[in-house]
């Protein structure tokens, strides 16, 4: 089976949450701005969108990566940059981003 680096992977909040609840030995990507991530955060580490290919060799390449944002579509643009460029396979979006984590898991986080 090829890796098509194009293709997307998707973890939705429950399947996220189940990780956290196990403390499995993921990493947790937050490519939102700073401003957003003082205002809501499920933990992680911040890299900003316009900054995470300069700041690719901090996301492991051995275990699972779910990357983050508001909504869900920057952290796919920056899966794709990444896969494109570095040749990750092992990153997931997280499916619907910190809105979702509010409205389904934990309703203490705000929406913005």
């Amino acid at each position: 089976m090829t890796f098509n680096p194009d293709e997307i992977k998707e973890i939705t909040v429950q399947e996220l949450k189940s990780l956290k609840d196990k403390k499995a030995d993921f990493q947790l990507i937050d490519v939102r701005e700073k401003k957003e991530y003082d205002l809501a955060e499920i933990g992680g580490l911040l890299i900003p969108l316009a900054e995470i290919l300069n700041h690719a060799d901090q996301i492991d390449k051995t275990k699972q990566v779910v990357v983050h944002c508001r909504s869900g579509r920057r952290s796919a643009n920056a899966i794709l940059e990444l896969q494109r460029k570095f040749g990750f396979t092992n990153l997931f979006n997280l499916k619907g981003g910190i809105i979702a984590w509010s409205q389904e898991i934990d309703p203490s986080i705000p929406e913005y």
